[in-house]
């Protein structure tokens, strides 16, 4: 379910099932990125080990009205892993790859400079029925200079 590339070496999708090992392994990952803060799975770490996939786990809390938001700083973590050459392809999930993972998308976009609508639009389409406006202004405000510097004082580059 929501499975995209999002860019070179750069996957989402919601939470992983047994019955999408197959196609996971033809990726030939060697990362993920969970968003969620529950514990992984048994049968997911047990493919993720026999496949030598390497998992990070962030665990944002989603944005929800009227207290719950997702910070930023979490954000810029799991873009770090992203960007990270040694980590890829890699693959983002949450529970369904909607709000929490297109977040994160969408602030890659912001890094790839789209427009706004566009980043807006691609958000929508994944997160439907129920886009977040939290997670849209979340998306809009996001300072995106320190991932900018990290990526200079690291060599890195956003060949994404």
């Amino acid at each position: 379910e929501n499975f995209a590339r999002v860019c070179k070496g750069i996957y989402r999708s919601s939470f992983p099932r047994i019955d999408n090992f197959p196609f996971l392994k033809n990726l030939q990952l060697k990362s993920i990125l969970c968003l969620i803060p529950e514990e992984y799975p048994i049968e997911n770490e047990k493919f993720n080990k026999i496949n030598n996939i390497k998992v990070y786990q962030i665990g944002l809390s989603g944005n929800k009205e009227p207290f719950v938001k997702i910070k930023p700083e979490l954000i810029t973590d799991a873009l770090k892993i992203l960007l990270n050459p040694e980590n890829q392809p890699i693959l983002i999930h949450c529970n369904r790859g909607k709000h929490r993972t297109g977040c994160v998308v969408g602030c890659i976009r912001r890094i790839q400079n789209w427009s706004q609508s566009m980043i807006f639009d691609e958000y929508r389409r994944y997160a439907y029925p129920k886009e977040r406006p939290l997670d849209q202004q979340f998306i809009e405000m996001y300072d995106i200079n320190d991932i900018r510097n990290y990526a200079i004082e690291n060599n890195l580059s956003f060949k994404w």
